[in-house]
């Protein structure tokens, strides 16, 4: 039996013409399939009974199937479920070759994966697909632990030199080398080494060692709920295969020779086999494994390089195709596609390199609406290595800093020299434009060394934000002084996140109060700043006004906003359509915020990802919000949609 659950993105639902195609497709297949829908089921290749069920779009739909060809009936299903046109598109059309054993897929159906970097490409396919290592455990005799310890301290060596040399390429960008510095940081790890060097002293060949050893610490990165900390599994997966490499004296196949406009697919790109291409070179990315917060996701972002992970598609069929057409923005992937097929591709990049020329005009002008209205366009950062991207990608400032990947990946706590030498060079980076800089937002979900978090069965709901803050001073006060000092430069706003109920914020301008106190103690300069608070939890919406009274402005995380009010969890596929800033009772919560803020003369600014959405802008505009934050990429064609309110 396989099942598989999807979002019905169909347009008006599975209404008489689109619910026809499908039962085409489904008859197409041998196996049986069963739809289910808001409680209720139906055969697929009824289409009366179909249209019955009353599929509407945005309806979670599951597909169940069994039978020999179950598989592939139900991932062509449920792409058609996913393509908002599929009701004006025969989906069947092609021929099947009929000596295939199970039935084959149309050439010009398109599967979907993870979004990961938006844009448009076709080009031949560049597979991918480095050799497996094949290590052959062995037990070593007394006299070999020595030599073996040598070997691996050897390889090791060898491994973060080629790292080094990789990240020495002039192609590669600031943050691009902070990825690699990350790996650095990884091999390096004493926990890692640690791991390595016990195995070996019990009598473990080096290659196993570090094989175990790499496997074990991926598991652990795996179990988080924290997307990005997730990702770094990855991270691990890369350099183990490095040493190992090193340690059976083998080379690794490479990107270093891709033809031009290739689009590569893979079961998994470490973010050094990227760094070792020519990345102007590379049409797009498409991967079997792998999430939006991936290293390579984020390099192809910074890049503009197109990209889809966790695509849905046996590695065979990757390794025979000959042409890739890929959507990173909607995660839509064409094998091989026809020439109908093509053309749309084609005709999309068309106009995105047409919208990319006139957006470039965009990256240099302030916006101001036809009124007269003027709208700060910022960028969200998590890191001072994208600092660049953004400023030339036109951010009027920072509008969200994310403190907590300071305290990430590290063995200890960053101290307040360390945090406020960050957030100084941050406001230089920008000044005159104001940057937000967010106090640390961590929880169960995010742990971090030096601070021990109960297991808790939701930590979304749990001891995160300003609630563990104001709980560990120790860990707190060393932050807020950092960012005191970090003021003087002018620019500096600090933002609470997790805010709901007046009385943190009061206890936060307490604290506030005993670091100036010990700055002034310490002889260390510190200035003026202003104190706002994430709008993120209805708690802070219902007693916005009582808030507004005690800071000086109002910042709207619309991602976590959503999930709270909707009470759907953010990263649950089975919710997802439930997750939406358009639903009229995120909106509402957003307008009372933002009439507290009007009413006690205070800005508000929006900083979730909706910020960055056109058919949002103009209700958050009209509403009174001043400042939009983003990702840089989006900056340009936010601020020509508030030229055209």
């Amino acid at each position: 039996m396989i099942e598989r659950s999807v979002v019905v993105r169909v347009h008006d639902g599975l209404h008489a013409r689109p619910a026809t195609q499908f039962v085409k497709l489904a008859k197409s297949f041998a196996c049986d399939v069963e739809i289910r829908c808001n409680g209720r089921g139906a055969s697929t290749k009824s289409a009366v009974k179909l249209m019955l069920l009353g599929v509407k779009e945005n309806d979670e739909a599951t597909l169940r199937a069994d039978g020999e060809d179950a598989a592939d009936a139900v991932a062509a299903l449920a792409t058609f479920l996913q393509t908002p046109d599929a009701g004006d598109v025969d989906l069947t059309a092609a021929p099947k070759p009929a000596a295939a054993p199970t039935p084959a897929p149309s050439v010009a159906r398109t599967d979907r994966g993870v979004p990961a970097s938006e844009g448009t490409a076709i080009g031949p396919a560049f597979a991918f697909f480095p050799g497996s290592l094949d290590i052959q455990p062995r037990t070593l005799a007394p006299e070999e632990i020595g030599p073996e310890h040598e070997r691996y301290r050897t390889a090791l060596a060898a491994t973060v030199a080629s790292f080094r040399e990789a990240r020495a390429r002039p192609s590669l960008r600031r943050d691009d080398a902070a990825i690699i510095d990350a790996l650095v940081e990884v091999a390096e790890d004493s926990d890692f080494i640690a791991a390595v060097t016990r195995a070996i002293g019990a009598g473990r060949d080096a290659p196993s060692a570090v094989e175990e050893a790499g496997r074990s610490i991926a598991a652990s990165f795996e179990a988080l709920t924290d997307p990005y900390l997730r990702a770094r599994a990855e991270d691990i997966r890369s350099v183990t295969r490095a040493i190992i490499l090193s340690l059976l004296g083998r080379r690794d196949m490479t990107l270093a020779d891709l033809p031009k406009g290739a689009v590569i697919v893979a079961d998994e790109i470490a973010a050094l086999d990227l760094a070792k291409a020519t990345l102007a070179d590379i049409g797009g990315i498409v991967c079997r494994k792998g999430a939006a917060t991936s290293h390579v996701a984020i390099m192809a972002r910074a890049h503009g390089i197109p990209a889809v992970l966790g695509f849905p598609a046996d590695e065979a069929r990757l390794k025979s195709a000959r042409t890739v057409a890929l959507d990173g923005s909607s995660g839509e992937v064409a094998i091989d596609p026809d020439a109908e097929t093509a053309a749309r591709f084609t005709g999309a990049i068309a106009r995105e390199a047409a919208e990319r020329s006139a957006l470039d005009a965009y990256r240099t002008v302030e916006p101001q609406t036809r009124d007269g209205r003027r709208i700060e366009i910022a960028a969200n950062l998590g890191s001072l290595a994208e600092i660049e991207a953004a400023r030339q990608a036109g951010a009027m400032g920072v509008g969200l800093f994310r403190t907590e990947f300071l305290f990430m990946e590290r063995r200890t706590l960053p101290d307040e020299d360390e945090q406020a030498e960050t957030y100084t060079t941050l406001a230089q980076a920008f000044a005159p434009h104001p940057v937000v800089i967010r106090t640390l937002d961590i929880g169960g979900d995010k742990p971090v060394a030096g601070i021990d978090f109960e297991h808790e069965d939701n930590p979304f709901l749990g001891w995160r934000g300003v609630r563990m803050c104001l709980e560990r001073p120790d860990v707190f006060k060393p932050q807020l002084r950092a960012l005191l000092r970090a003021s003087v430069v002018g620019n500096v706003k600090i933002l609470l996140p997790m805010i709901a109920d007046v009385g943190e914020v009061r206890a936060v301008r307490a604290l506030l109060d005993e670091c100036r106190a010990e700055l002034d103690a310490a002889g260390h300069a510190h200035g003026a700043f202003e104190l706002g608070v994430m709008i993120e939890t209805p708690a802070a919406v219902f007693v916005a006004a009582e808030i507004a009274a005690e800071v000086d402005f109002f910042s709207v995380g619309t991602n976590d906003l959503t999930q709270y009010v909707m009470a759907a969890d953010r990263l649950n596929p089975r919710v997802a359509k439930l997750n939406r800033t358009e639903h009229p009772a995120v909106l509402a919560a957003i307008g009372m915020a933002a009439r507290a803020a009007r009413d006690a003369g205070i800005w508000i600014g929006v900083c979730g990802e909706a910020a960055a959405r056109p058919d949002l802008i103009p209700f958050f505009v009209q509403n009174g919000v001043t400042e939009l934050s983003m990702s840089a990429a989006s900056i340009p064609r936010a601020k020509k949609c508030v030229t055209e309110i």
